[in-house]
């Protein structure tokens, strides 16, 4: 695919997308299920959006062509995801990312990354660039992985869902994953919206720990005796069309180097297949050369390659 486009009066002569309404969601969710592997981020939002309004789910989507079935969607929200129909190249590929370029200049920037297949991030970010506010960063190369069966390794048994009740604990292995994979800690005040977002994985069932019975670190403030570690923990970010992505997967420095990480997957795998989709995906960057191999060893297996540009 080849960004194209720029200068206002060449993007006005293609074709044009449109904001999607209720009535659009069964052609835009349909499309997703092409390619559910590439297209859950943007599906999961759909899913909410059909059940509960696109208010709830956070965003707005984008269709394209403006007139007639849909060979592409765009959700605008926290993450701004383009999708295409598998097999739509060339110039008709060209004119999806073009148009949904248009709209997102038109809205302006209000997500905090563009994530999606490497060739459609790229080249819808290639068409933004000029007009939106600098990258913090591009992560251009993160292999997609998919499993869809028993994996390589035992799973570890002390890997297990999350309880409500455990969402303070939880919260602050959150906020230090977060900030070690972004590089900065987001807002993790008592209702703020990642506080929100964390205890709502974990009512859900969409988050998963290991935890040690001590935590052996000096902590400012009252702590109670006894505190207990989470040694390892991982989310299911986004489910949908029988594929639920895993994300924030994180092991404790302290525990680090100790084997925690694959049989720590291997129990997310399973219990994610039995219980919430028979498909369990992830990507990752690149150079994470520890974190591929773990994968890989776990039994995931590379199906595409994603881009993240963050903001």
């Amino acid at each position: 695919m080849r960004a194209r486009g720029g200068p206002a009066g060449l993007d006005a002569r293609r074709p044009r997308a449109r904001v999607l309404g209720q009535e659009d969601l069964g052609e835009a969710r349909a499309l997703c299920a092409l390619d559910p592997v590439t297209a859950v981020l943007a599906a999961a939002r759909l899913d909410v959006a059909a059940v509960a309004g696109f208010a709830a789910a956070g965003g707005q989507a984008w269709g394209f062509p403006a007139v007639g079935p849909l060979v592409a969607v765009c959700w605008s929200g926290a993450n701004l995801v383009p999708v295409l129909a598998p097999g739509l190249a060339g110039t008709d590929a060209d004119d999806a990312v073009a148009a949904f370029a248009a709209m997102a200049r038109a809205q302006g920037r209000r997500s905090s990354s563009i994530v999606g297949d490497r060739t459609v991030a790229l080249a819808l970010w290639d068409l933004l660039a000029p007009r939106w506010p600098p990258a913090r960063e591009v992560r251009a190369d993160q292999p997609s992985l998919a499993i869809a069966r028993d994996p390589d390794v035992e799973p570890d048994p002390l890997v297990r869902r999350s309880r409500l009740d455990e969402v303070d604990l939880v919260l602050p292995a959150c906020v230090r994953m977060f900030a070690e994979e972004v590089g900065y800690a987001p807002a993790a005040s008592p209702g703020s919206a990642y506080a929100l977002r964390v205890r709502s994985l974990v009512a859900e069932g969409r988050s998963f720990v290991r935890t040690e019975s001590v935590d052996p670190r000096p902590r400012p403030g009252p702590r109670r005796d006894g505190a207990p570690l989470v040694t390892f923990k991982a989310e299911l970010g986004a489910v949908s069309g029988g594929v639920a992505q895993v994300q924030g997967v994180w092991v404790d420095p302290l525990r680090r180097g100790r084997g925690l990480a694959a049989p720590g997957m291997a129990a997310v795998v399973v219990q994610t297949r039995r219980e919430v989709a028979p498909v369990v995906s992830l990507y990752v960057n690149a150079f994470n050369a520890p974190a591929l191999a773990t994968y890989r060893r776990v039994g995931f297996e590379q199906v595409g390659t994603f881009t993240t540009v963050l903001f």
